[in-house]
């Protein structure tokens, strides 16, 4: 029998009209009025009280007025248990004793009682403050592993390369440390994506997801990387406590490194108890806090510095496409975007997803029949369930993001704001290795700058040799699957970097390390496309990046080790999961970001193969003439920026050898990358001094020690031009005095030129660099 839209009698059954009108305005049934209105009842919570529901039936015997908390609100507290529960029918005028529905009472609704009337108006600003104390304490918990990130790009190697860019460029390639910040903190990002969502580092997936010979070739450029880094760490650790305590030799400080980083890496435990896990962190994150209080120091003893000029040096600059500037970038690229830190920080975000899994007793059975400290963890590793991924994967990424941007970043320009200001235009910056940058400092800011400068290169080798070696042991262990105890992969992994150091120390000296130094930098960016190839295209497929959550979305425990469970890796996704790889516009962002890394060192692998000069973070066995053209007996020279304009110009060359005499084309007092001139007469004398002992190294001789003649040129001659002469002469040739013609002339070959200096110089065959 059908049942009308409308009845006015008591409700019962299932509330269905069977053969509604299809042209009818209105279907609403009993059922869904009582649905509606009933819906309106507010769910209990902590918010509510001083709430009350009152019925919507009148007034007199049927009104119904009382308190949520008098409410059957069932056990999932939706509503009002009215499934089963019935209700005596006194004062709904039927009869007496004979039970109804609960869901014929009269309808319970909300009404916010106004203040005075009983209840407490909600306490809107209480919860605000819950909720932000809330969002602290959840992500305080999570401060740690962006730290030990941040590690690695203030590293001693950092100190090389931004050293050499600011005393080169001054400011001009902060750009190229910013980008290259930017790009870290995105490609880090994809690391914490791959360890959260398949519970794998980037070595493990490797051994994991792609073929075995494909997998042995990454691990030989991954361990590559890992030497050259550690080499850098060692060496950065020796020189800082050598200049500290000069009675250490630097073999002895090699050979420390090993001791200190190893007894401070048996209390790291990755798979042990949290709160011995954040002990470690918080040891990491004070060594990060000390080199950047040192810093902070060594900034405030920087005067007389326009703050705009600093600023206008994070904005792109020539500079970085001339040959010496690229160099460098990619020495900075190299030296920042680091690839061991990628191993690291895909390999150190389980640890949270572990926690959160067992407080919430999301750890499948297999965990508690495993030892994780012990080697048991070698027979399978842990995959996290999908909350937990939800829970820690954007918390995750803004630590990380916070750190490297303001204290990775931070140290990186400070590093290279303080050589710009204390080293640039100094004519013994260019050929300084850390020693003399050191004295450098003292002398041209005061001693306590030199002292801070040691001190904060001491402590970045410390916990940059710290990180540097867990991941050593990350990479080993996922790639490799070794199956020893952890110490002895620490003392492995650390050996095969000391060893090396120790070598070099002890054969050739302060020289040789500091060349090492160098060296390690540039081959760390050659490393680096190779390294991220594989982490862009794992975060790029949803084969590898697909999440369990449905049924079976829980934690589990693979047994045997990544690359066993076939279903993961090749069978097509059950249902009730979610597809997490980069959406089109981060894979493409993610391909432009390699592609520009491997342009950078493709071009800078096409500068060395010339044999371009290229000062202080070069590799010295590479140094040669800038520009040769050889014309039988004789060799001419320009050097970069000014030198190779003019050649192109006006076709003039700077310099040009004569067997053993080199002779200079006059020198001026411009900026000898831009060409902008100094405008008073003191600076451009200077800096025409400091030109001239370029042009001359870059052809091969030892500077203005070995000048004999000097013709100079003046707009206008007078007293204090030649006092400014006088003064250069007794710094640049403190041992021997030149013959000097000295010229007072109308105007010179540029507008702004006030002077301009042309010299010979004696080079005998034996000292000469060419």
């Amino acid at each position: 029998m059908n049942r009308p839209s409308r009845t006015d009698e008591p409700y019962e059954g299932e509330g269905f009209n069977q053969s509604p009108n299809d042209l009818s305005n209105d279907l609403t049934t009993n059922q869904d009025l009582n649905g509606i209105v009933n819906a309106r009842a507010l769910e209990p919570g902590e918010d509510d009280k001083g709430l009350s529901l009152a019925g919507d039936a009148g007034t007199g015997d049927g009104d119904v007025s009382r308190s949520y908390h008098d409410v059957d609100w069932g056990k999932d507290g939706s509503g009002p248990a009215a499934t089963a529960a019935t209700t005596k029918s006194d004062g709904l005028g039927l009869p007496e004793g004979e039970e109804v529905p609960a869901t014929t009472l009269p309808t319970l609704h909300s009404r916010r009682l106004p203040p005075g009337d009983g209840g407490d108006t909600p306490k809107i600003h209480e919860a605000l403050y819950d909720r932000v104390k809330k969002a602290i304490v959840k992500f305080g918990s999570f401060i740690g592993p962006g730290f030990m990130i941040a590690v690695a790009y203030i590293d001693p190697g950092n100190y090389s390369t931004d050293v050499a860019a600011g005393a080169s460029y001054r400011f001009r390639l902060l750009f190229v440390v910013l980008l290259s910040n930017l790009f870290a903190i995105f490609l880090q990002s994809l690391c914490i994506k791959l360890g959260t969502v398949t519970g794998l580092n980037l070595a493990e997936a490797c051994r994991a997801f792609l073929p075995r010979w494909m997998n042995y070739v990454l691990y030989v450029f991954a361990e590559v990387a890992i030497i050259a880094t550690d080499i850098a760490e060692v060496i950065g650790f020796a020189i800082g406590l050598n200049l500290l305590v000069p009675a250490i030799p630097l073999v002895a400080g090699c050979a420390i490194s090993i001791l200190d980083v190893m007894i401070i890496l048996i209390f790291y435990r990755p798979h042990g108890s949290m709160r011995g896990l954040r002990i470690f962190e918080y040891f990491i994150i004070g060594l990060v806090l000390a080199v950047v209080v040192c810093f902070c120091i060594q900034l405030s003893l920087i005067k007389d510095t326009p703050v705009g000029e600093v600023f206008q040096g994070y904005l792109p600059s020539r500079a970085v496409v001339e040959s010496q500037g690229l160099y460098q970038a990619c020495g900075i690229l190299g030296a920042t975007v680091m690839p061991h830190s990628l191993y690291l920080g895909s390999g150190i975000v389980q640890a949270r997803l572990r926690e959160y899994d067992t407080k919430h007793n999301l750890l499948p059975p297999e965990m508690d029949e495993v030892d994780l400290n012990g080697d048991s963890i070698d027979k399978g590793y842990y995959v996290p369930s999908a909350k937990a991924i939800k829970h820690s994967l954007k918390t995750s990424t803004a630590e990380l993001s916070i750190s490297l941007f303001t204290f990775a970043l931070f140290v990186n320009s400070a590093i290279l704001i303080v050589a710009g200001v204390s080293l640039y235009g100094n004519p013994e910056a260019p050929d300084a290795d850390i020693f003399s940058i050191h004295q450098l400092l003292t002398d041209s800011i005061s001693k306590a700058a030199g002292t801070i400068f040691a001190l904060a290169l001491l402590l970045s080798g410390v916990s940059a040799g710290i990180v540097c070696t867990i991941a050593g042991q990350m990479v080993s262990e996922g790639a490799l699957n070794w199956k020893v105890r952890p110490w002895l992969r620490r003392l492995a992994t650390r050996s095969i970097s000391v060893t090396p150091s120790i070598v070099i120390a002890g054969a050739v000296g302060r020289k040789g390390v500091s060349e090492a130094l160098n060296a390690s930098q540039v081959v760390l960016s050659v490393v680096l496309p190779f390294v991220t190839a594989p982490l862009i295209y794992f975060t790029c497929r949803d084969k590898f990046m697909t999440v369990r959550d449905g049924p079976g979305g829980g934690a589990r425990f693979r047994v045997g080790g990544a690359g066993t469970d076939e279903e993961e890796s090749t069978a097509t996704p059950p249902e009730g999961t979610v597809k997490m790889a980069n959406s089109w516009y981060t894979a493409g962002f993610a391909v432009l970001v390699w592609v520009i890394m491997a342009a950078m060192n493709v071009a800078n692998l096409v500068l060395l193969g010339k044999g371009d000069q290229i000062t202080f973070t070069t590799f010295y066995f590479f140094n040669g003439p800038k520009s040769i053209a050889d014309m039988s007996h004789l060799k001419y020279y320009s050097y970069e920026g000014v030198g190779q304009r003019n050649l192109a110009g006006f076709s003039y060359n700077q310099a040009v050898r004569i067997g053993d005499r080199i002779e200079c084309s006059g020198q001026g007092g411009w900026d000898p990358k831009t060409g902008e001139f100094y405008k008073e007469i003191n600076a451009q004398i200077d800096q025409a001094f400091a030109n001239v002992e370029l042009n001359l190294k870059d052809a091969g001789g030892a500077g203005w020690e070995q000048v004999f003649r000097v013709n100079s040129y003046h707009v206008p001659i007078n007293d204090e031009a030649i006092a400014a002469m006088v003064r250069n002469f007794r710094k640049w040739m403190p041992n021997h005095k030149p013959i000097w013609t000295c010229v007072g002339v109308p105007r010179l070959g540029e507008d702004d030129m006030r002077v301009e200096i042309e010299v010979v110089a004696h080079v005998p065959e034996e000292s000469s660099k060419v």
